[in-house]
């Protein structure tokens, strides 16, 4: 079996800890300046999932095995990851999110740990406690999750999801841990290796560079590296019935697109169409492509959403079917901005998931204003008509924003997670950098774009963070300008239009936003992550 080089480098450097510990005094052993060993938290704290995530360790790499023993889409996912990790206290035990169906063992550095289930975590105690600073590795052995039928209704059957010709995942944002042992959360980012152990005949597919594959005894195995950096929400693991379509290199980036097998000769052409020049639009604009390959995984399924899986986004064939390039093109072009603003650069709190959305939407209207598709692409958001040009568009957003602060919160303060989707986030995210853009101007805007995503590449940045960037770069204070801008409860005067106005609000205005939730009545178009 191909082990990863990662874990087999930390596995020595941990048995070697001990030995070091054993010669230092009592106290230094646990590091930390001698603080006793104690439990790390059970919850990040995250103001929208507080539980969500874990303390007292950073994750370094998760290698992960899987096995799918039939071919049934419905069939449970069984495996074993194993976790590098390292101790940021002196832990006497410390907590994995899992929420899935049942665990075999659990092991700290090879050697059993007594572990029991609270809620969604995992809850372990080493037999030995583990010193501050030094790595580790939990082995979460024999898991098993059990995907369920994809609805587009709720959220939750979305996250391991069987569909006619397979399965495949969308954790965004708190449920990776449904289907897989992790610290669940954006802010603690890791290297990825995953192996697939399928019926032979199955394809599987996951992020990153696939680096083996072969088949034996009846079955096959699949290899895949993510060497860059990923938050556990942009995790793929899909197994089934798909076609694997190489495009080669194009705009200096490798790319390949996955489809279900049924629709592969209706969808792929249109993937075909649009890729490569995709590709070199964003670069244009944003710079290098931050990983080593890209495309698209589309599912004869009704998802709900379209999702920025890392290097293979994920979409439903209901985008090909239902609408038309207006819509769906600009979608793409959507997730794919997605790898820099959201994946690249991830989010340090769901409350920053503007920093993702925002950003994603400002290129998605941009490029479709270019192609003549924005009419297309926004029409129902947020009113019932298109716009010609993104400035209309802006105008449009700018007119909802007291209501979208009083029913969704501010841009960057999320009333709730139930509101976390909702335009607020999207539309109102762009009209925050828009606003931006008028007041430093469309160079310093530009610069401030670039140096936001090579300062953060492979981490996780929050929005105070883009605040301080972008008065540094920009020369200007935007402290106070941005802080209302996106912590406000009133709309900002837009920079540069004095003549547009806000809307007053309506009390109790049930159904005048429409925000990206999967309970929405059908529109013209549909929710992108």
């Amino acid at each position: 079996m191909l082990r990863s080089l990662v874990l087999s480098l930390a596995a020595a450097a941990v048995l070697a800890a001990p030995a070091a510990a054993a010669t230092s005094s009592p106290t230094s052993s646990y590091g930390g300046g001698g603080a006793a060993p104690s439990p790390g938290a059970a919850g990040l704290g995250d103001r929208l999932f507080p539980q969500l995530g874990n303390g007292g360790y950073d994750v370094q790499h998760y290698d992960v095995d899987l096995r799918y023993a039939t071919r049934a889409p419905s069939q449970p996912m069984q495996g074993t990851v194993n976790i590098l990790a390292r101790a940021t206290q002196a832990l006497s035990r410390f907590d994995l999110d899992f929420a899935g169906q049942s665990v075999g063992a659990i092991a700290v550095n090879g050697v059993p740990a007594s572990w029991r289930r609270d809620g969604e975590d995992l809850v372990i105690t080493p037999r030995r406690p583990l010193a501050n600073g030094l790595p580790f590795i939990v082995t979460v052995s024999n898991f098993t999750a059990v995907p369920t039928v994809a609805d587009s209704s709720d959220e939750s059957t979305t996250a391991f999801f069987s569909h006619s010709v397979g399965s495949a995942t969308a954790g965004q944002p708190n449920w990776t841990h449904s289907f897989l042992p992790s610290n669940d959360h954006p802010s603690d980012k890791a290297t990825w290796d995953v192996r697939f152990d399928v019926p032979a005949g199955e394809t599987a597919v996951s992020n990153g560079l696939l680096v083996a594959r072969w088949t034996a005894g009846g079955r096959s195995h699949f290899a895949y590296v993510m060497r860059q950096p990923m938050a556990t929400e942009l995790v793929q693991l899909a197994v089934g019935d798909y076609d694997v379509t190489d495009n080669g290199v194009q705009a200096g980036v490798h790319l390949r697109d996955v489809t279900s097998k049924p629709i592969t000769a209706e969808v792929q052409p249109l993937l075909d169409s649009v890729g490569g020049s995709q590709m070199a639009w964003m670069q244009q604009r944003v710079g290098r492509y931050p990983f080593d390959l890209y495309g698209s995984l589309v599912v004869q399924a009704d998802i709900g959403f379209a999702l920025e899986s890392q290097t293979l986004e994920l979409m439903d064939t209901s985008w090909f079917e239902d609408f038309d390039q207006g819509t769906w093109e600009p979608t793409l072009l959507h997730e794919l901005s997605h790898m820099w603003f959201g994946d690249s650069v991830s989010p340090a709190t769901w409350s920053d998931l503007w920093l993702n959305e925002g950003h994603a939407s400002w290129y998605e209207f941009l490029y479709a204003e270019e192609k003549g598709e924005l009419a297309d692409d926004t029409t129902g958001y947020p009113d019932d008509e298109g716009y010609a040009t993104f400035d209309e568009l802006m105008k449009a957003v700018y007119a909802h924003g007291d209501q979208w602060r009083v029913d969704s919160g501010p841009v960057a303060l999320p009333s709730s997670s139930d509101t976390l989707f909702d335009l607020q986030r999207y539309h109102g995210g762009a009209l925050v950098l828009y606003a931006l853009r008028q007041q430093v101007g469309t160079a310093a805007f530009q610069r401030i774009e670039r140096t936001w995503l090579q300062t953060y590449a492979g981490r996780s940045a929050s929005t105070d963070d883009f605040i301080a960037l972008a008065s540094r770069v920009s020369g200007q204070d935007l402290g106070g300008f941005l802080r209302a801008w996106v912590y406000g409860t009133r709309t900002p005067p837009m920079p540069g239009h004095p003549d547009w106005t806000v809307d007053p609000v309506v009390e109790d205005n049930a159904g005048a936003v429409a925000p990206f939730a999967l309970t929405q009545p059908a529109t013209p178009a549909r929710p992108r992550k």
